[in-house]
């Protein structure tokens, strides 16, 4: 009976024993996967930021000795591109102001008594004749909306002349410079071209007879100063003011917003 006992209890601890070591065994075994997995992932880890930083540094590298993968603009690019923008601005600048109320309901074009009348104006809103004032204003605006159409040949006219040597430092300006130097070369010629498309504009829209009847009711008034502005010179110069706030705003939108630049050319000039 002992022999017995002694055997199963021999026999118990190989089996235990056998159990023990088989755990060791894959205690082991799930380590080093583990470890492994560990040791694979920082391996990936490593090489990938290894990859990105080598990325970074050869494009620092390229851009600081400017010996970038993309070809530099040539005079002719940079002159077109600018060309391009120019033309592209006046077309939606005309478009938006040839609509009705384009001038009338934008408050930061909208044309309104000179400076000079504006005595005559408060004095009608006196004595009761405001409708006439506001006719006048309406109409002043309503013939700049019809005769902004007739602007963009001359704009585009006046971009063709643009040099090379304008357009590079066009560039390099600020967010209208290209708006700012139309404005200065070409204005007193527009002007002249475009005064006599404003003269057609006021006679159509009836505004040179809401003006002249402003101003022949103020001029009856007893003692005032009598007083009567040129009203093709200050519409025309008006509707010119409200066209170059259009294009510059076009012109900078073609500068900061990737998604305006709709050719492959204003992409890489302005990119």
């Amino acid at each position: 009976m002992i022999c017995m006992e002694k055997l199963l209890i021999k026999n118990l601890n190989s089996i235990n024993g056998s159990i023990v070591v088989k755990l060791k065994s894959n205690y082991k075994n799930m380590k080093k996967t583990v470890i492994f997995a560990i040791c694979a992932t920082f391996i990936s880890t490593t090489q990938l930021s290894a990859q990105i930083l080598k990325g970074v540094l050869r494009d620092a590298k390229s851009e600081i000795s400017g010996n970038s993968t993309s070809s530099p603009l040539s005079q002719e690019e940079v002159g077109s591109g600018l060309k391009e923008a120019l033309t592209r601005g006046i077309e939606a600048g005309v478009a938006q102001l040839s609509k009705p109320d384009g001038y009338f309901k934008d408050m930061a074009i909208k044309i309104l008594m000179p400076e000079e009348a504006k005595n005559v104006e408060s004095k009608l809103r006196a004595l009761g004749q405001g409708k006439l004032v506001d006719d006048a204003i309406e109409s002043m605006n309503r013939a700049a909306e019809q005769a902004a159409d007739g602007a963009k040949d001359i704009f585009v006219a006046a971009i063709k002349s643009m040099t090379l040597q304008d357009a590079m430092s066009i560039l390099r300006g600020a967010d209208d410079a290209a708006t700012q130097y139309l404005n200065k070369s070409t204005r007193a010629v527009l002007t002249e071209k475009f005064r006599p498309v404003i003269k057609v504009a006021l006679d159509k829209v009836g505004a040179t007879s809401h003006w002249n009847a402003v101003f022949t009711t103020y001029n009856k008034i007893p003692f005032v100063n009598k007083v009567n502005p040129d009203l093709e010179q200050f519409v025309t110069e008006k509707a010119l003011d409200g066209l170059f706030v259009q294009i510059a705003k076009q012109e900078k939108e073609i500068r900061k917003n990737p998604a305006a630049r709709v050719s492959d050319l204003l992409k890489k000039v302005f990119g």
